[in-house]
């Protein structure tokens, strides 16, 4: 189980990197004429996973979000297993 991306063939040349923090936590930086995109496209772990391997992972993510200068444009996506109801 992962997180990827897919981009359109016109922003390809916009990407400045993508990096692996883990299997749930990839992140891209987009370039542009006014300050960068940091995108997050995180798989969080089911509600049946261990404490220990949720925590981990927000962590990460919160780790991800923290490293990078306040005036980047920032973005989460994914699947963060929320549950509505009952």
């Amino acid at each position: 189980m992962g997180a990827g991306f897919f981009v359109q063939q016109r922003i390809v040349s916009t990407i400045k990197r993508v990096e692996y923090v883990s299997n749930r936590v990839p992140y891209t930086v987009l370039t542009s004429r006014c300050c960068n995109f940091i995108v997050l496209n995180v798989h969080a772990p089911s509600e049946e996973k261990s404490d220990n391997s949720k925590d981990s992972f927000y962590e990460e993510s919160e780790q991800v979000f923290d490293h990078f200068p306040k005036n980047h444009m920032k973005m989460l996506l994914g699947d963060l297993h929320a549950k509505v109801g009952r």
